[in-house]
């Protein structure tokens, strides 16, 4: 194994004017030890993370053993552990100190009954005054709720064992909620905990801590703001106008709006009769900052469904408008149409007066993020992902120019202009197909997709899925709106085509024009993932984060969470690993990458572009694999390192799953498949994905792109149990995140730690066995707080060093 050599660093961050483009194929192992380099020691020590990795063979590394407590563990050539414990905190280097700045249910807020929203997310950092890093608004990400907020939440198993243990709402609110999961106070406390908070907060100089500043700008944004507007309506939700008795449960007029096509041409046409106003934001994701001092945020997961039932339809009619409630939503219970979810919203945390908006013309699909490129005199340019699996790339090229990056009228550059979707080749070049009504259909077939898969097993997961719109006449359907699936043979369930195959499905949609699936190009807009399969862009393997490059703005990162099929779609198998393909026990894992865009037009708006793959998630004993499993948000800091966030799924984390009674899951690196029996028992199902039991808790890594570790994955922190470090922010010498979901699906007391053996591999791709302890739940921040069986909270937190020299690294 060979790290990048520094011309190849250069290379690949665009420092160098003569770069070299990498091949995309697996053919080099990027990162891992090179004795031959002259090792020198960081400027802090890296967390020991249960699994091997190369910094651990050359560093010394800091293993936690308690709260605040570790070992310093010298660099050996046998990096396994033969135990493993893991603590119930953020655990950072010694060098460095994490603090908590705001919690889920602080009241933080002019009217002291509002309080900080469930399960923080992206992180935004706005100066008051343009410049001042010590004094500034935070925008944070209320993104969903879960156990243990009650047991009532979407998602709550009745047979997961939960149903006797303490909630969490509560001991934070004050009081109970009602049991019935219909009862309109519950429902409207989900959608109220959902959406984000804007929070002043400051310190005292550059090496000070942040806290909370009391400010008439603190506010909540939340999933029914602007809900008194119903009764502006003619149907039976005129009367909906609150969920509650106390002051922040009674309706107001905060409404939304929308920009672009989708609010002339699909609006209008809403049943809510609102035209272009829009009652609140919800299930917020990540987003992005723009250089003139707003927040994107994404809305993410809006669909509902019978288990997640805090959602509205995403299924929509050829005009772009719902094709109906569905039961038992929160979108049926308020009136919420599905067409005005899924959306990036723009919001100025200085202004009060600026309306939050949705800008149509980037599309509605489950947004991660926005990366933001803005250059005077150039159109603004915005990077986007789909995250779902056989989710999109897209780029948004605004129609006007920038001429000030800072003026805040470029906003209204999101109202008007192109969305591309990206289309892979397997030779590293790719176009930017645009979402127009005369772009021709040329759809993907399933066996293309699955063609890697089916040459290494014989055979593709989940038959190779794509989705297609539902068009009447078109394989004898008889109703328009919502989607077919589409698979390599077609599939019959109780005598009823669940799928069709592509021998017959793909001609019938190839060929034409989306303005034979659309009505207008507002409803192309709203249904845009399936306009993009349609068109032929590539599904995907859930695109996280994007970050454009700041040394190269020609250049832009994108993680791809997780490479597995599901009944959305069937990532491109020429372009992302699907499944494990081979019964080598290091073999590729299907846990994600690190890809880069490299545009070949110098402003970014052109058709073409080149792609590479820059890391490949698994273990670093896999070929590929580099240590890390289902990056998700990314962040350059001011040094111009990348750092990162896995995304690994709290039902597997350390290899249980979740529940009262988390069971043992088999971890085995033989299987193969992305589904399939073990190699010793056929009735025992194994799925590819419980290898990120592996790696232990969501954690936090860097790449430095400078230095003698440079190419090395660094690992910096991890969080406590059952919980995703999200939404990176560098703010001086601070780096705030968000801690989401501590504690998630498990009960928090009382306390029990649960034990296992887990099977790992070695640098050298042989496998050994580690004792891994961990408890069953958690009570951080509660318990750093002096409540040590108390309820976990999600929070927002600083990590800086504990001699700061200004900077974060």
């Amino acid at each position: 194994m060979t790290k990048f050599s520094r011309r190849q660093l250069l290379a690949f961050f665009g420092v160098s004017a003569g770069a070299t483009i990498l091949a995309p194929a697996f053919g080099e192992k990027f990162f891992g030890g090179n004795a031959a380099d002259a090792v020198q020691p960081l400027k802090f020590t890296p967390i020991r993370l249960p699994h091997p990795l190369p910094i651990y063979t050359q560093q010394t590394s800091y293993l936690p053993t308690g709260i605040e407590q570790g070992n310093v563990l010298q660099p050996s050539a046998n990096a396994q552990l033969s135990s493993y414990s893991i603590v119930d905190d953020v655990v950072v280097p010694p060098e460095y100190e994490r603090y908590v700045i705001v919690s889920w249910g602080d009241r933080v807020f002019p009217n002291k009954e509002d309080y900080f929203g469930y399960n923080s997310d992206y992180t935004s950092f706005i100066p008051v005054d343009g410049r001042n890093p010590n004094d500034g608004y935070l925008w944070n990400n209320h993104e969903y709720i879960s156990y243990p907020f009650s047991t009532t939440v979407p998602g709550f198993l009745i047979d997961s064992g939960l149903g006797g243990f303490p909630t969490s709402y509560p001991l934070i609110i004050g009081r109970d909620l009602p049991e019935d999961r219909t009862n309109i106070e519950v429902l409207g406390e989900f959608m109220y905990n959902i959406g984000g908070s804007v929070v002043r907060i400051a310190r005292p100089n550059r090496s000070g801590r942040f806290a909370v500043v009391h400010d008439p700008n603190n506010r909540r944004i939340h999933g029914l703001s602007g809900l008194a507007i119903n009764r502006d309506r003619t149907d039976n939700y005129q009367n909906i106008t609150s969920w509650g008795s106390r002051s922040y449960q009674q309706g107001d007029n905060n409404y939304l709006i929308g920009t672009g096509p989708s609010a002339t041409e699909v609006f209008s046409l809403s049943s809510d009769g609102l035209g272009n106003k829009i009652i609140g934001t919800g299930f917020n994701c990540s987003g992005g900052t723009t250089p003139w001092g707003t927040v994107l945020s994404a809305e993410e997961n809006f669909q509902a469904s019978p288990s997640s039932f805090v959602g509205v339809q995403e299924f929509v009619n050829p005009n772009g408008t719902q094709t109906s409630y569905i039961e038992g939503t929160t979108g049926a219970t308020f009136g919420l149409v599905g067409e005005k979810y899924g959306w990036m919203v723009e919001i100025d945390p200085s202004s009060q007066s600026f309306r939050p908006r949705k800008h149509t013309a980037l599309g509605r699909f489950r947004h991660e993020n926005i990366a933001v490129r803005a250059k005077a005199g150039q159109p603004l340019v915005g990077y986007m992902g789909d995250d779902r699996r056989g989710g999109h790339t897209w780029k948004f090229v605004s129609s006007g120019t920038v001429t000030n990056p800072t003026d805040k009228n470029n906003s209204g550059l999101f109202e008007s202009g192109t969305l591309y979707v990206a289309r892979y080749n397997a030779n590293g070049t790719g176009q930017w197909i645009p979402l127009k009504l005369d772009t021709p259909t040329n759809p993907i077939p399933p066996s293309t997709l699955a063609s890697v898969e089916i040459a290494a097993l014989g055979k593709a997961s989940n038959n190779g899925n794509t989705r297609l719109p539902k068009r009447s006449g078109i394989l004898g359907q008889t109703e328009n709106g919502g989607s077919i699936v589409v698979t390599i043979e077609t599939i019959t369930e109780d005598g009823t085509i669940s799928s069709y195959g592509e021998a017959e499905a793909i001609p019938a949609y190839k060929g034409k024009k989306l303005s034979d699936f659309y009505t207008s190009q507002g409803a192309v807009l709203v249904d845009a993932f399936l306009a993009a399969n349609l068109i032929g862009g590539t599904p995907t393997a859930r695109p996280e984060d994007i970050e454009v490059n700041p040394r190269n703005h020609n250049e832009v990162f994108i993680a791809y969470t997780d490479g597995a099929p599901s009944g959305d779609g069937y990532p491109d198998s020429r372009i992302f690993v699907v499944s494990k393909y081979s019964a080598k026990v290091n073999a590729a894992q299907p846990s994600g990458s690190l890809f880069k865009i490299i545009e070949d037009s110098a402003d970014g708006t052109g058709t073409t572009f080149r792609w590479q793959r820059f890391a490949k998630g698994g273990e670093a004993g896999a070929e590929p694999g580099d240590g890390f499993a289902n990056v998700d948000n990314l962040a350059f800091d001011s040094q111009g390192n990348i750092w990162g966030v896995t995304d690994m799924s709290t039902e597997a984390h350390n290899g249980f799953s979740t529940g009262a009674n988390p069971e043992v899951l088999r971890v085995d690196h033989r299987v193969v498949g992305s589904n399939s029996p073990s190699a010793d028992d056929s009735n025992f199902n194994v799925r590819t994905s419980n290898l990120i039991g592996v790696f232990g808790n969501n954690f936090l890594f860097f790449i430095p792109t400078s230095g003698s570790d440079a190419g090395e994955v660094v690992p910096f922190a991890y969080g406590p149990p059952r919980c995703e470090l999200t939404g990176p922010t560098f703010v001086g010498d601070t780096l705030i995140i968000s801690v989401q979901h501590p504690g998630e699906e498990v009960p928090f007391t009382p306390q029990q730690t649960l034990s296992r053996d887990i099977e790992i591999l070695n640098l050298d791709g042989t496998l050994f066995t580690q004792k891994r302890s961990v408890p069953r739940g958690s009570n951080w921040p509660s318990n750093i707080e002096g409540n040590s069986e108390g309820p976990p909270r999600s929070s927002v937190i600083g990590i800086r060093r504990k001699q700061s020299s200004g900077r974060f690294v």
